[in-house]
Parts: C-alpha cells; sequence; structure tokens
C-alpha cells in the first residue's frame, strides 16, 4: 500500500503486562506524544493481506514538527512524498509527475502519520484508547469511533519513551507494519521541509 492510498510477547514477559483504563491511557498517550515537539526518523514499512502474504515494502524518511506539520518520503523504486503544512497536505508521485492537494480536514487529521504531529489533546474525541505496559514498552490501541476512516485499529508503540513502531489493520485484515530507526525528538527541523515547490509542468489535482 503507498502511504496516500493510506509478536507476541513471550510468555515470561506476561507476568509483567499490565492494562490501563482508558482515561489512564489517554492520559498517558497524550504525554509522550506531547513531549516531542518534533521527531525525525527512518522508517521501514511492511504490508500484508489478510491471510498474511506480503503486499509491499518499503522505507524512507520521516519529520513532525508539532501541531501540524508533517513531512513523509519513500524511497525509490515506490518514491512518493507527503507534506502537511499545517492547513493542507500535498502529496508529490514522481512517476507520474503529479501533485495532489487536499484540505487538511477532520479525516486526513486521522490518517497515522498525521496523528503525530496533531493536536493530542483531540485525539481522544475519534479514538476509543487503550493501552498496554511491559518493561519499557507501552503499546496503544486506537479504534475510530466513526465508521468513516481509513482503518479499523491502529497501535502505536512506544519504547523508552519514543515512538518505535505502529501497525494498522483495516476493514478486509490488510496490515501494514511500520518500523521507525534512529528516532530523534525536540531536534531543530528547518521550516522549508514542511514545504513542497511543484515542479513546473506537474499535472495538478485540488480535492
Amino acid at each position: 500500500m503507498r502511504f496516500a492510498s493510506l509478536l507476541l510477547l513471550p510468555v515470561l514477559a506476561f507476568s509483567s503486562l499490565s492494562a490501563h483504563a482508558d482515561a489512564d491511557s489517554v492520559k498517558r498517550l497524550g504525554q509522550l506524544l506531547g513531549q516531542s515537539d518534533t521527531i525525525t526518523a527512518r522508517f521501514s514499512q511492511l504490508t500484508l493481506d489478510g491471510s498474511g502474504t506480503q503486499l509491499q515494502e518499503t522505507a524512507g524518511e520521516m519529520a513532525v514538527k508539532r501541531p501540524g506539520l508533517f513531512y513523509w518520503h519513500t524511497d525509490a523504486p515506490q518514491e512518493q512524498t507527503m507534506i502537511s503544512d499545517g492547513q493542507k497536505v500535498t502529496l508529490w508521485d514522481p512517476d507520474l509527475e503529479q501533485a495532489t492537494i487536499k484540505k487538511l480536514d477532520q479525516r486526513l487529521t486521522q490518517t497515522p502519520a498525521l496523528l503525530l504531529s496533531g493536536d493530542v489533546s483531540k485525539i481522544s474525541e475519534s479514538f476509543d484508547i487503550t493501552s498496554k505496559q511491559a518493561g519499557d514498552v507501552m503499546d496503544f490501541t486506537l479504534k475510530p469511533k466513526t465508521k468513516d476512516t481509513l482503518f479499523d485499529s491502529l497501535r502505536l508503540s512506544f519504547r523508552g519513551g519514543k515512538i518505535n513502531d505502529m501497525q494498522l489493520i483495516d476493514s478486509v485484515g490488510q496490515r501494514t507494519n511500520i518500523l521507525f530507526n534512529g528516532v530523534e525528538v525536540n531536534k531543530p527541523i528547518p521550516a522549508s521541509k514542511f514545504k513542497f515547490e511543484i515542479p513546473k509542468g506537474a499535472d495538478v489535482i485540488q480535492e
């Protein structure tokens, strides 16, 4: 799945696994996301169908600056760039030489990528949130409160207080696993990172 179309614990660790009530989960997630004004990382992304068959594997880099600024670049041969400037989202497909521009509305703010850069105080308005902890790993499961969403379930996992990975499951059982590497938080990011100059002669689609 191109992003825009967007472990079982060891038995011995089970005794250390604790589940938290929803209100506590909302507070914990808000604290973890809120402590990072910026996030930069490399990522690897693996998409599987409902039977576990691999559909696609990609890698790239991402950058987040709160609130609302986001950069997501997938490496070639599946190259794409998605940038949010806080008002709109631009998706650039170099193979098609096409830029698709969407207004940053409520539905888009619920996409996994933009959740990381969004207003943490509003996440619980759109999702039911539960959490589990094992050692320094904290897992949050987000389930949309409405049906008009891009996924049925989203798991965000933090290790040592930093985002480590996420998993999306859609209505047909397709799973997308995203692992983050080299995560850095609160590192200065130039404003130019979140601006995209559309190449001359490119097709532009406004939605």
